[in-house]
Formats: structure tokens, sequence, C-alpha cells
């Protein structure tokens, strides 16, 4: 079975409150994009076997949270094998989800490919167990997360003939060194009556915490989101805990290239489903 496992943005991100376990919770909204891994899965008569292409993944194969999550329903319904094919486009260390994408892929081909039946809550549930934000790519329509970001909720996002372009820089931002700058606090605003508002209010009021640590380390993902502005952007944040920076446009902007040099570019028209 072949899946085109897309990556996410993130409008808004509050850190909310350090958790006992040494999670965070959080409140954002996750945003389906276009930019895709491909992911394929066929059965085996035994054992597991990972194999990944295009952009290098520096994990072992077991590591990998695309071989987590055979294991996880493997040890449930006594799985034999499976043959994994991941080829990557989407960075890491970006703040898109890509490695939550690609599990969450998995697990929904690995029910299909041994007739598992598993609803999308029983999926989600897995997913949950793999990554904060893994449990989204099992529905993969726009949600309000709060918790660790497994706690889901649909929420309305108007972007249709806005235009997306994503911009990642080479460096890599760890989740774990972005929570360390970041004191939680209850947002200022709620969440959902903020997106309500319509992208053209976003720019004063959306907020990621995240951003005013991680800028002040890597100021070059400022003078991105400047510059995304300054060629006319509605909105631009950075996504998750980067390092990825996108913005949405009326028109997307004329030679980005050359705007942003020795960057990846991602760039979509966004149509509502």
């Amino acid at each position: 079975m072949l899946l085109f496992s897309n990556a996410k943005i993130n409008l808004g991100l509050h850190v909310t409150q350090r958790r006992p376990d040494g999670f965070h919770n959080i409140e954002t909204a996750f945003f389906p994009i276009g930019w895709c891994d491909v992911v394929e899965v066929l059965p085996a008569r035994a054992s597991l076997s990972l194999h990944c292409s295009g952009l290098r993944v520096d994990v072992g194969q077991e590591d990998n949270l695309c071989a987590r999550a055979f294991r996880l329903l493997q040890k449930d319904f006594g799985l034999a094998g499976a043959d994994i094919f991941l080829h990557k486009q989407v960075p890491l260390g970006a703040g898109l989800g890509g490695g939550s994408s690609n599990a969450a892929c998995v697990l929904r081909a690995l029910s299909e490919v041994f007739r598992l039946a598993l609803p999308p809550r029983t999926l989600a549930g897995y997913a949950a167990q793999l990554g904060s934000d893994c449990a989204f790519f099992i529905y993969n329509t726009p949600m309000l997360a709060t918790g660790r970001g497994e706690i889901l909720q649909p929420v309305e996002v108007d972007l249709s003939g806005y235009a997306l372009l994503v911009v990642k820089p080479p460096l890599s931002v760890s989740t774990a060194e972005a929570y360390a700058g970041v004191a939680p606090r209850a947002p200022a605003a709620d969440l959902r009556s903020t997106i309500a508002r319509g992208v053209e209010a976003w720019r004063e009021a959306l907020v990621n915490d995240f951003e005013p640590s991680v800028f002040a380390k890597y100021p070059l993902l400022g003078r991105i989101k400047r510059a995304l502005y300054g060629c006319g952007a509605r909105y631009a944040a950075m996504s998750g805990s980067g390092a990825a920076v996108f913005g949405i446009f009326r028109e997307m902007p004329a030679d980005v290239e050359r705007l942003f040099p020795d960057c990846t570019l991602f760039k979509q028209v966004l149509i509502n489903d």
C-alpha cells in the first residue's frame, strides 16, 4: 500500500503547563499541508525490514517511528512482518511533523494491508503513544490540539485561495532545546476565537511561544519571518518548535528563491476541502 505522508504547520502555539511526567501541555492548531514523504507498506512472511531513501534519517531502524508503529500493532495483533519503504522529502528538525506523519501512515497502511479494520479513534490511540502530534495525522484535517498535542477537536480554518510559502533554512532546532527556553503560561486569548477572526487579524494576535527564545538563539529565523512580511505575507510564523518558518499570502511573491538563498522552499495554493 502506497501513501503520501504530508506535513503540517502550527497556527499559534501556547505552552501552558509543565506536566508531572516531564512533558508540557500545549494549545495549538494543526493544519495539514501538501509537502509529502512517500510511505509504502507491504506484508512480509517474517520480520520487519525498513528501507529509507531521500533525506538522511539519523536514527537506527528500531528507533525510527515507522518501525515503532509496526511494533505496536505487531504486539497486539500478532503481525508476522512487513517491508516498509520510506522516501523522505519533508525536512527533519523543522517543526513540520514529518516523522509523526510517517508513523501515522504506517499505522493506517498496516490496518489496511492486514485487514485489521481499525477505526480512526483506535488508530489515533496508537499514534498518541508514538508522538505528541502523531494522532493528528490519522485525521489529517484542521484540529485544535491540547494536552501534549494528542487531544484533538476539529477547528474551522478558512485559508481557501491563499498561497503558502514554507522556508526551511539549513539548520535544525531540537524540540528539547525549544522547550528549555519557554516559561509555561496561560494564553492571553482563546486560540479558537483568534483563529476564527481570519488571516488578516492573525499578525498581532496569533503567536508561537517558542519564537522569542528560538529566534534569540537562531537570529536567521527571525530574519526570515521579517522577510516574509516584507514581501507581503498576511501572516508569518515559525511552525512548531522550528526551524521552518511559513508565510500566508494573498498571492505568492515573485523571485522567492532569490530572497531565501540556501533555504529549502515549499509552495502551495491552499484549497479548503
